[in-house]
């Protein structure tokens, strides 16, 4: 680890941590509320996905629906009209509306062997994103004068690295320049989270061999064919499976950093509190090797 202990930290003049775990324990609202104090620079690794790596697709698939409309048609083949996705920090839907959901498609769902293809385009562009961060920390301090920096993280990072790999090359980079801090969530927190889920199905990226059992597993339980699936009650089904699939490989990861809870986080409302949170983390971890 970069910080060998709280007192270590505390004395940094350069901070830099990545914050993981599950979406919608507060991994934004940490990096916002850094960024918004002035002396953070704050990295999304979605927001850098969306533009730098799949922003073509996403602009295509956008491009691919208006070309059905014969007025839309008329106008992007005459170079009359511009689209692309206005995708910022806080609003990601043009990246999960492109990954989209496997099922029928008369109620918004794309064939199993494309959205295979999306998952694939988004692990690779997710990987891309996450070893660009030494790069980011570089330009942060050396083109803005950001000593301090943040690199708010996708749910989906424990799927693209292997956790128990010590020579994992996605891994060894970040852990080389920032402070893994897991950011883990109690069982209620799991509830809520499937709760809020099942109001609202999104998108996810899933690692192949979990997504592939999955879908069998759903078609063999239904009985239905491919075509047949209601793309939002295969979200949901699979959901709370992938929550306690992801767990254990976010607990690796964070065998090589540091564990904050949720309720700790919500209760984090300045970098100042912010900073005494990690020392915590790194007083309870205690010396490393």
């Amino acid at each position: 680890m970069i910080y060998q202990s709280a007192k270590e930290w505390q004395a940094a003049s350069r901070k830099r941590v990545l914050l993981f775990g599950m979406s919608g324990l507060g991994k934004t609202h940490i990096s916002n509320l850094l960024r918004g104090a002035g002396d953070w620079f704050h990295y999304s690794v979605d927001y850098r996905i969306g533009t730098r790596y799949m922003g073509e697709h996403i602009a295509d698939n956008f491009k691919r629906e208006a070309m059905k409309v014969p007025l839309l048609r008329e106008l992007l083949m005459s170079d009359s009209v511009h689209i692309t996705s206005n995708i910022t920090f806080n609003n990601l839907a043009p990246l999960s509306t492109y990954l989209g959901k496997p099922g029928d498609p008369a109620k918004g769902g794309v064939p199993f062997a494309e959205y295979l293809r999306r998952q694939e385009q988004h692990r690779v562009a997710e990987v891309a994103a996450l070893l660009d961060t030494p790069t980011f920390i570089e330009r942060a301090e050396g083109l803005y004068g950001y000593a301090n920096f943040v690199c708010d993280s996708g749910g989906s990072i424990c799927e693209v690295v292997d956790p128990d790999d010590p020579s994992d090359p996605v891994l060894k980079a970040l852990e080389g320049n920032l402070l893994l801090v897991w950011i883990e969530g109690s069982e209620a927190h799991r509830d809520e989270l499937i709760r809020r889920f099942d109001r609202a199905p999104k998108p996810i990226y899933y690692q192949p061999d979990f997504l592939k059992g999955l879908w069998a597993d759903y078609l063999k339980a239904e009985g239905k064919s491919e075509a047949q699936v209601d793309p939002d009650a295969f979200l949901r089904f699979g959901y709370a499976r992938l929550l306690d699939h992801r767990q254990p490989r976010y607990r690796a990861m964070a065998r090589r950093g540091v564990t904050v809870t949720a309720e700790e986080v919500a209760r984090v409302t300045s970098p100042a509190a912010f900073t005494n949170l990690i020392a915590a983390a790194l007083e309870r971890r205690g010396p490393t090797a």
